[in-house]
């Protein structure tokens, strides 16, 4: 059988699921260690010879626009490939991480792909209020200027105006490809069921058609949202950490937009930012309503350098 392009839609350990321009989706395994693929790829692949099982074969994945990833001590974990955008979706309850989603933005800053931040849960008056306002740095990071990086913050209520919700999504969305992230209780699977009605009952054809229920929670599945698909959702698996060892320290000042724009004013060429003397950095650091570094970014900053200072050695 001759090889043929497609995209992998699913990613199950070893195993793949594979789409073909038609449409008609197939099990495959890779070749070799060279063509391991993961969602969001295009590939070239081969269906079996007849008596050859119904498993095709990647042959060669096809070069990236990008590849998002997190990497810890111990392995590299690519999430999704050729992508558009990342949706983080965080909740007003229970509490988010600032380190976990600032850790992600910088992912995605090094990538080069667009972030947008989702807050669910707005009909928790109170609880809500209180996360709104954590997320003032990035809903107006960088001032009013031409040049300013402001991060799209999106409020959602996905228990309550799903609907509405709805809508709003879909027109962020429509014509990209979306990876969602976020931590378990921020409501992802409520967002990926609101947005492809039966997604979960696609996600159980392809565990029974492995032959095993088990790689449900630790896959990821992408979902066309639209009959021409054109408009792609991946969901990934939650996590607990977000490494970023493939990073180097000096890479953290220009991945986090803030503290990029004033990195270059330094008085040393290679400024920490963390303690040399006419650092432009730190003279914008302060109250997030009246600096334009927020104290809590700069100090996420400082542990992360450290972190990573200390992963070179």
């Amino acid at each position: 059988m001759s090889e043929r392009e497609g995209l992998v839609v699913s990613s199950h350990g070893r195993h793949c699921v594979v789409e073909s321009e038609g449409g008609q989706r197939r099990i495959c395994h890779p070749r070799g260690k060279k063509s391991q693929a993961v969602v969001g790829d295009r590939v070239l692949w081969r269906a079996p010879a007849p008596g050859q099982g119904e498993e095709g074969t990647i042959e060669k994945v096809l070069p990236r626009r990008n590849l998002f990833y997190r990497q810890d001590e111990v392995r590299t974990k690519s999430f999704a490939a050729n992508l558009d955008q990342v949706l983080v979706l965080v909740a007003a309850e229970p509490v988010f991480s600032e380190s976990q989603l600032t850790r992600a933005l910088i992912a995605c800053e090094a990538a080069g792909i667009t972030a947008l931040i989702a807050l669910n849960k707005s009909d928790l008056v109170e609880p809500f209020a209180r996360a709104w306002e954590r997320l003032w740095p990035y809903r107006h990071m960088g001032g009013e200027g031409e040049g300013a990086h402001h991060y799209r913050v999106l409020p959602l209520s996905l228990s309550q105006s799903a609907e509405v919700d709805r809508e709003a999504l879909l027109a962020l969305l429509e014509g990209k490809t979306t990876l969602v992230l976020g931590p378990s209780g921020a409501g992802k699977s409520t967002l990926v069921n609101l947005l492809v009605p039966g997604a979960s009952a696609q996600t159980g054809e392809i565990s029974q058609a492995l032959n095993s229920g088990r790689h449900t929670t630790t896959s990821t599945q992408l979902y066309w949202i639209d009959e021409g698909r054109h408009t792609a959702l991946i969901d990934s698996p939650g996590f607990q950490e977000f490494g970023l060892r493939h990073l180097a320290p000096t890479d953290l000042a220009r991945c986090m937009p803030d503290i990029a724009v004033y990195a270059g004013e330094c008085r040393f060429y290679n400024c920490t930012h963390l303690h040399e003397p006419g650092c432009a950095v730190m003279a914008h650091v302060g109250d997030p309503r009246q600096a334009a570094i927020s104290a809590q970014r700069h100090r996420i900053y400082g542990e992360l350098f450290a972190e990573l200072s200390q992963s070179r050695y």
